[in-house]
């Protein structure tokens, strides 16, 4: 049975027109690799209803404890006071641990 391997997931919710920044913050700060997804919901700011405004984006990543922590520092110190952006973690387990650096 193969060796499975704590990691953290970092998930970032926000306007598309972020896409780019976050994902360069996302490497420079360690991550390996990443997954993007457009995304619809409701939220504290109700419906993004704008056809130009689109849908969300979702970024996920697969990181370290410390790499976690300082993605989430950073799009909290960027991106809260004048975006719509969403980020969390929860704990998960992997295999093939050589895959993610981060």
């Amino acid at each position: 049975m193969a060796l499975r391997v704590p990691l953290r997931k970092v998930t970032i919710i926000a306007e598309r027109v972020l896409r780019d920044d976050l994902i360069t913050l996302i490497k420079e700060r360690g991550a390996s690799g990443w997954t993007l997804a457009m995304v619809e919901g409701e939220g504290s700011r109700g419906i993004r209803a704008s056809e130009w405004e689109g849908r969300n984006i979702q970024i996920d990543t697969l990181v370290s404890s410390e790499v976690a922590e300082t993605i989430m520092d950073e799009v909290g110190r960027r991106y809260f006071k004048d975006w719509s952006v969403i980020v969390y973690v929860a704990d998960v387990e992997v295999l093939r641990k050589d895959k993610y650096s981060g």
